[in-house]
């Protein structure tokens, strides 16, 4: 265990600089605690359960050892991060088996989400993300008679253009939202479909509440000009509708938590 935290800790060590340096991923610094928080709550069960150590762990930990080292000589960091999850949850097998692993699944889940999606996989989606923006903003503008020319993922206004960049193709938000929807559904569902469904509705929450910035952003511009679209005003738009997408995310997992409620009650006949 002392070989593989020395050779996992310059894995660790950079995961926590792209935490702290990479907005885009600083949602690893809450996950990573609540995580070790949950993990900790969780210690009455994990000492209730049973120990049935099994080898399969040795052999995954084995299996992520290999894979640290083809992606640290492939200078691949994602496959390094994965190793690191999946050695630990070797060990857990290994050394305690597959019931305390299920205890502890919430919590490697939250970790896993933290990390750092590869730059060629980021690329394929921000991309569309910013067209989908930029499509719906342009549209909308329309809608409210509102002179806007689209070119791409760039809106021309008559006073101003404004590109719609990576950093407001909404990533960040829906790797956060994503976060609170697996939160979300742990706690307010026992149905594995619908904490699935909770999950899943942050990706369309997020484009939509995104295309809803970018709108608004270009409509302030066009009234207000470009200081709108910049400094503290931007960030707080930002800010005020990621609260609200999370919200609306809370508000569907309590209506598919009510709809289970409102079973019927069987016929008397």
């Amino acid at each position: 265990m002392i070989c593989a935290a020395v050779a996992y800790a310059p894995v660790v060590a950079k995961l926590a600089s792209d935490w702290w340096n990479l907005s885009d991923y600083s949602h690893g610094l809450i996950c990573v605690p609540l995580a070790v928080g949950i993990a900790i709550a969780r210690r009455r069960e994990l000492s209730e359960t049973r120990r049935a150590p099994h080898g399969a762990g040795f052999a995954g930990a084995v299996f992520s050892l290999i894979l640290l080292g083809v992606g640290t000589l492939g200078a691949e960091l994602f496959l390094t991060r994965v190793s690191l999850i999946a050695f630990a949850a070797s060990a857990v097998v290994f050394l305690f088996g597959w019931r305390h692993l299920r205890v502890l699944i919430f919590p490697f889940a939250l970790v896993a989400l933290s990390l750092p999606i590869p730059a060629i996989v980021m690329t394929r989606v921000t991309l569309p993300l910013q067209f989908a923006a930029s499509a719906t903003a342009a549209t909308t503008l329309r809608a409210f008679h509102v002179a806007v020319l689209r070119e791409g993922n760039v809106l021309v206004l008559a006073n101003a253009t404004l590109q719609v960049a990576e950093a407001c193709s909404g990533v960040r938000s829906m790797m956060s939202l994503v976060v609170i929807g697996l939160i979300v559904a742990r706690y307010l569902e026992t149905r594995q479909a619908a904490r699935v469904a909770i999950v899943l509705a942050a990706v369309p929450l997020t484009v939509a509440i995104n295309a809803l910035r970018v709108t608004a952003t270009a409509a302030a511009t066009q009234y207000y000009g470009v200081a709108a679209a910049e400094g503290a005003a931007h960030e707080a738009l930002g800010l005020v509708l990621f609260l609200v997408s999370a919200l609306l995310l809370t508000a569907c997992a309590r209506a598919v938590a009510a709809v289970r409620t409102r079973e019927p009650l069987p016929s008397a006949y």
